[in-house]
């Protein structure tokens, strides 16, 4: 089975302070001169911005960027990792099976962002960044000393002694009670400050919460695909289980990978994997939703990606990561803060968005 691991979105196929903070200059985008307030990652120490952004895109050559990596697209990514922080957005999620290593002139991602970071720090040497990065559940890893030494060989490629963030990608097959020890174990080595997991049931979730507790390690997050046209967070009890147990749920896919961002339409839908998940078909449908969005950013001088963005806000202990791939795009994030939907529009949104079938997600999430 080939995996598209995303800290944006799955797919499968095979059947703080922020130093000299700026305003970037971004016609239609609201942008932000100071950074929004923090929010508290669970039950951890650890506090992070209300919006973060994904690199899943950043040295992908398996499913974004037409299947290349370029010096081009490479500038683009720093752009938006600069213009991010220049808006007061300090959380990156990458992972390690993110990018590439060797092929097509890929790069592995959290190489990347290790060098932006560097870069960045050179020029702006208070700066913080807040870095989250995940471990792979892979077949043939087992214990908690694989996590231990997959973090070790992250940290390596980020150039970091630690990272804020640890999370364990997806359940494994087996191995899981040893991966969670390791989660304890890293936190305690102070190699991390805050552990989460990614793509967990609420079965799944509630194990891991009972079992870091024993240790007195909070378990911060439970990284998800969520957004208003995939809502199965709240139907499968994961969200619930995620407000009741005070984990924070990180949103991957946000905007549905583009498709909630009005760009796409039956006529020019996405290319590469992702037209085979928004079809033409799938995007006539999702039409009347979208003209909907539009309408209500109209009403509030905002894109449809900040409207659909704003919407995950408002369901509460949400942290929203869509991926950015340029600076407009990081700038048009940063405008989904600072305001908010009525609970009248968020409630018609989510009315509308019922009326159509939710896409693929990452099977392993029903585990």
């Amino acid at each position: 089975m080939a995996m598209h691991v995303s800290g944006a979105c799955f797919s499968v196929f095979s059947g703080s302070r922020v130093g000299n903070i700026k305003a970037v200059a971004s016609e239609g985008f609201a942008t932000v001169k100071t950074a929004e307030d923090k929010v508290k990652l669970g039950g951890s120490d650890l506090k992070v911005t209300k919006l973060g952004v994904g690199a899943w895109s950043w040295g992908d050559t398996s499913y974004w960027n037409n299947f290349q990596w370029d010096d081009r697209k490479m500038k683009a990514a720093k752009a938006a990792f600069d213009t991010s922080l220049d808006n007061g957005i300090t959380f990156f999620d990458t992972a390690e099976v993110y990018g590439s290593r060797a092929s097509f002139g890929a790069i592995n991602s959290e190489t990347l962002l290790g060098r932006f970071i560097k870069e960045r720090k050179q020029r702006d040497p208070e700066v913080e960044v807040t870095v989250a990065t995940k471990f792979a559940a892979l077949p043939w890893r087992l214990g908690r000393q694989s996590v231990l030494a997959a973090l070790k060989d992250s940290l390596f490629r980020l150039g970091l002694s630690s990272v804020e963030l640890y999370q364990l990608h997806w359940a494994g097959i087996w191995g899981n009670e040893g991966f969670i020890d390791g989660l304890g174990d890293a936190v305690e080595q102070g190699l991390v400050k805050a552990v989460g997991v990614s793509n967990y049931s609420e079965k799944r979730l509630r194990n891991a919460y009972e079992k870091l507790k024993k240790r007195g390690i909070p378990l911060a997050s439970n990284q998800v695909n969520y957004s208003l046209i995939y809502r199965k967070p709240e139907e499968n009890g994961v969200k619930a289980a995620c407000d009741e147990l005070g984990i924070t749920l990180i949103a991957y896919c946000p905007i549905a990978q583009g498709a909630l961002t009005g760009k796409y339409t039956p006529q020019n839908p996405p290319t590469g994997p992702r037209g085979r998940i928004y079809t033409a078909e799938y995007l006539r449908n999702l039409q009347p939703l979208l003209n909907r969005i539009k309408e209500l950013g109209e009403n509030y001088s905002k894109t449809s990606t900040q409207v659909v963005l704003n919407w995950l806000l408002a369901q509460d202990n949400v942290v929203p990561i869509p991926g950015a791939k340029n600076a407009e795009q990081a700038a048009e994030f940063a405008g989904a803060l600072g305001w908010r939907l009525t609970d009248e529009e968020v409630n018609e949104l989510r009315s509308m968005a019922s009326e159509i079938k939710p896409v693929v997600s990452f099977p392993l999430e029903n585990l």
